[in-house]
């Protein structure tokens, strides 16, 4: 794991982040100041997350020069618990979005963690056991609806019970 950029950083950088977010050269990535306070991400990704539904978002496109100049009021809001995103780019493009972690979990449905648990919700992993709902995996259902599957499985199923197969 990368160390956490600053906020400082972050605030300098902003014009590089857009071009790095533009490149693909870089995900969404929490930034905070010893712990992660806000997360950066493409605007793209706050649509594809349903953000625009979740929460309620201005108007306004927040120019990188004004975003840095209003950054350190922004995360004293977020750090207040304000999970009103901030819209950024160019031109009056939105580009990218600022949002407080919490925020960040909200819009990729993830939980809180427990109470004094620091988190970083761009560097969760995830339990991978099966779902109570889950059930084992058929071949046949997969299949189904396609002839060229189904004519393999059939193939397979005939050499495995040939006489001459030494398995």
């Amino acid at each position: 794991m990368t160390a956490l950029p600053s906020v400082a950083a972050v605030r300098a950088d902003l014009p590089a982040v857009l071009t790095r977010f533009r490149t693909g050269d870089t995900h969404a990535f929490s930034f905070g100041d010893g712990v992660p306070e806000a997360v950066l991400l493409t605007y793209d990704e706050f649509e594809d997350l349903g953000g625009e539904t979740k929460f309620a978002v201005g108007d306004e496109v927040l120019e990188p020069a004004a975003l840095a100049a209003q950054l350190p009021a922004l995360l004293t809001t977020l750090r207040a618990g304000s999970a009103i995103p901030v819209v950024w780019g160019t031109d009056g493009e939105p580009e990218a979005v600022l949002l407080s972690t919490s925020a960040y979990r909200t819009l990729r449905g993830d939980d809180e963690p427990p109470a004094g648990v620091p988190d970083d919700p761009t560097q969760r992993t995830y339990p991978t056991e099966p779902l109570p709902t889950s059930r084992p995996f058929d071949l046949d259902e997969f299949a189904e609806g396609d002839p060229f599957t189904q004519e393999l499985l059939r193939e397979i199923r005939a050499d495995r019970q040939s006489p001459d197969d030494k398995r």
